[in-house]
């Protein structure tokens, strides 16, 4: 997990130093307990003269003290170990590759469960996997139901790319259907229009509910060097769809099962205008194989990065002073000096 804040970057490498944090208040709660265990403990006793002889060498001030080197130690290692960075350059990185924008279908229809764990989760996995696998390439992200949106522009970073990938959902796009023409088009505007290669759009979808001027509008960015693959996600058997919010079967309105089934025909269609292939989502890692296959078969153009690939760490400097705090908490006595 990245924070930025000029000009320092945190990274956390482990997302359980997040936690460590969250332990501030209670070390706080600890202390103001144990505060008010010794006022009790004291007032219990009865004579305040005989008290304040028995606790003459006790200093309150000193133990408030000693806690908060000890508080500050803690903070400071946690921010430490959280791995505090700068940015000291940035390098101009040439790549060969191509341009590929993920069309995802996330309708509710892509909760349907005729592939485990339900079809949006098996899709994320596939996108996941091509993530991983696309390297050089610069890849964009559209997220699709009744209306598409650019989730993701064309970017090299790949792990801002799956940090886009699980946040997509049903609840991405409220407004239901499958507008695939809609999808191509805003992944056609992402592409360089001055190039007539180099382009790619990978959709994966059920293909239920579609549009018709899908198979249009694929033919069109054909003509203008766009590649479309297409995968479909589901069965042709079908399976019956779950309302997310009652969890109870959803239904037509004559009181029958609503049955969603995978549309590989749309799929072929579209994958044929758009000059490029389909195929069914049976096994992640075979599909997305395949897909990076082809793409890799494509020419490649250079890519001019400017990517900051060198930081300067920090984290010693908490490091350090935070053990140095605990060796002054160590060194100073809780009691008072003795008075002459």
């Amino acid at each position: 997990m990245i924070f930025a804040v000029s000009p320092l970057v945190f990274r956390f490498e482990n997302i359980s130093l997040l936690f460590a944090l969250a332990f501030v208040p209670l070390m706080l709660a600890m202390f103001f307990s144990v505060v008010r265990w010794k006022k009790k403990t004291t007032a219990r006793i009865g004579d305040p003269k005989l008290v304040e002889q028995l606790i003459r060498g006790y200093s309150s001030a000193r133990f408030r003290n000693k806690f908060l080197l000890v508080l500050a130690a803690f903070v400071l290692c946690a921010l430490g170990l959280a791995n505090l960075q700068s940015p000291i350059g940035a390098e101009r990185v040439n790549r060969q590759g191509v341009d590929v924008m993920v069309a995802l279908d996330v309708s509710k229809s892509m909760l349907a469960t005729d592939i485990q764990p339900d079809r949006l989760q098996r899709a994320k996995l596939l996108v996941s996997q091509l993530i991983n696998q696309l390297g050089n390439n610069r890849v964009g992200l559209v997220l699709f139901a009744g209306r598409a949106y650019l989730q993701m522009p064309m970017t090299t970073d790949l792990t801002a790319a799956r940090i886009y990938l699980n946040t997509a959902s049903t609840h991405s796009v409220p407004t239901q259907g499958t507008v695939i023409a809609e999808a191509l088009t805003i992944c056609n505007n992402a592409f360089d229009p001055n190039q007539k290669k180099y382009k790619t759009v990978v959709l994966i979808s059920d293909g239920e509910d579609h549009d018709k001027q899908a198979g249009e509008v694929a033919g069109k960015m054909a003509e203008e060097g766009v590649v479309i693959h297409t995968v479909g996600v589901g069965t042709t058997a079908g399976s019956q769809l779950i309302d997310p919010d009652t969890r109870e079967i959803k239904r037509n309105t004559d009181g029958t099962p609503v049955l969603s089934k995978l549309n590989e025909q749309a799929l072929m269609d579209l994958a044929s205008a758009g000059k490029g292939s389909y195929q069914l989502l049976v096994e992640t890692g075979g599909a997305a194989d395949k897909i990076i296959a082809q793409i890799n078969s494509m020419e490649k153009k250079n890519i001019t990065d400017n990517s900051i690939l060198r930081y300067r760490s920090h984290f010693q400097w908490f490091i350090a002073l935070g053990l140095l705090l605990l060796v002054v908490e160590l060194l100073m006595p809780e009691r008072k000096e003795p008075t002459l």
